[in-house]
């Protein structure tokens, strides 16, 4: 089966910004690296395992609001909140999100970084509709290493969309599920240092997590550190 590509000093992370168990992996990664001062030698190469292409239907409010007590109990220090807006303008797609994104991968990796974050925090702590272009641009606006007018433009010419989507069909097979890390080693893990399982069916039921192991981070970020030596 074939693997995407890494480079050395990266890990690449398959991940949709509407996946709460994603934002938990990116947020402990971002953290261990900035605890063994490894910013400057280990980055993210964020790629899209589009959730709503893999199920073949939007993800529904109700699934995020089973998970968010529950994922947001490992990483509190997140504002997690239950959308509080009106289902209405509950976001019914994630590409834009996902493809912005990917559109400031064109800026530099650390700009990439900070959108993900952003949008992520935009939708599970500040219920912002991350499926619309204005929001998106605003959210951007506030990451201190992005140009949000260069991101709209190339929102508004799509220069991201056809790289991203040909590197989430070539490479679907090979990524179990969001999040899903790869190195430059040959190493791979899905949803490291989390184990859970379901309770009912999804959507009417609730997730348990069984064991979490934080630390298991800091040996990721060493593991690609160790690539760029």
């Amino acid at each position: 089966m074939p693997r995407p590509e890494v480079r050395p000093g990266t890990i690449v992370v398959y991940t949709d910004v509407a996946c709460a168990w994603s934002t938990v992996a990116i947020v402990r990664l971002l953290r261990a690296r900035d605890e063994l001062d490894l910013v400057d030698r280990v980055h993210l190469d964020h790629r899209c395992f589009l959730l709503e292409d893999v199920n073949a239907f939007p993800i529904p409010k109700k699934f995020l609001d089973s998970e968010i007590p529950v994922v947001g109990a490992l990483e509190p220090d997140l504002g997690w909140k239950n959308w509080q807006g009106d289902p209405a303008d509950w976001p019914v797609t994630t590409a834009p999100a996902n493809e912005a994104v990917h559109a400031a991968k064109e800026q530099s990796p650390r700009a990439a970084e900070e959108l993900d974050m952003a949008l992520r925090l935009a939708l599970f702590r500040d219920s912002r509709c991350v499926s619309l272009r204005h929001e998106i641009v605003d959210i951007a606006r506030n990451c201190e290493h992005v140009d949000a007018d260069a991101l709209g433009e190339a929102l508004d010419d799509g220069r991201a969309r056809g790289p991203m989507m040909r590197d989430y069909r070539g490479n679907r097979d090979a990524v179990q599920g969001s999040p899903h890390l790869f190195f430059a080693d040959g190493h791979d893990v899905h949803n490291p240092g989390i184990g859970l399982r379901w309770v009912g069916e999804q959507g009417a039921g609730f997730p348990v997590v069984e064991h979490d192991d934080p630390g298991i981070f800091a040996d990721l970020v060493r593991r690609a550190a160790d690539t760029a030596a």
